[in-house]
């Protein structure tokens, strides 16, 4: 039984889109993209030769022009201020009474531990505090 090129290229397209599933590496499926284009060419009446040009081609033009677009939007930009350090200078509300050793905050909708930053100040419930660092779980408040 003799099968057509373009099927081993599908064949091919296939096996590559396996490992971009299962380890979320996108070469993988520009690779596969490639095959595909390499099966359309058998497909027309490529020859061999041009099958494996037109799958080489794509597949690396896919990968210089994608993977830096990429890169370049998977980067944070440089402003954007992310985990413990976005939670400083904002606001908090005390739930349970707090001073220079323990009490409660609700900060950015969770329930935090907190401590006053002036060891000699206590905040009763209610009150809005500002967040001054976060020093492993606790929140320093004034």
């Amino acid at each position: 039984m003799d099968i057509d090129a373009w099927v081993w290229w599908l064949v091919g397209a296939v096996a590559l889109g396996i490992p971009l599933v299962m380890t979320a590496m996108p070469e993988f499926g520009m690779f596969a993209v490639g095959a595909v284009a390499a099966a359309i060419t058998a497909g027309l009446g490529g020859g061999i030769v041009a099958q494996v040009l037109v799958f080489v081609v794509v597949s690396v033009a896919l990968i210089a022009v994608v993977r830096p677009i990429a890169a370049r939007n998977r980067a944070p930009s440089p402003g954007t201020v992310t985990g413990f350090d976005a939670l400083k200078g904002r606001q908090a509300v005390v739930v349970e009474r707090v001073d220079g050793s323990d009490g409660r905050i609700k900060l950015a909708g969770e329930i935090w531990s907190a401590r006053s930053l002036d060891v000699n100040q206590a905040y009763e419930p209610g009150r809005e505090v500002d967040v001054v660092e976060i020093d492993g779980a606790t929140a320093v408040v004034m």
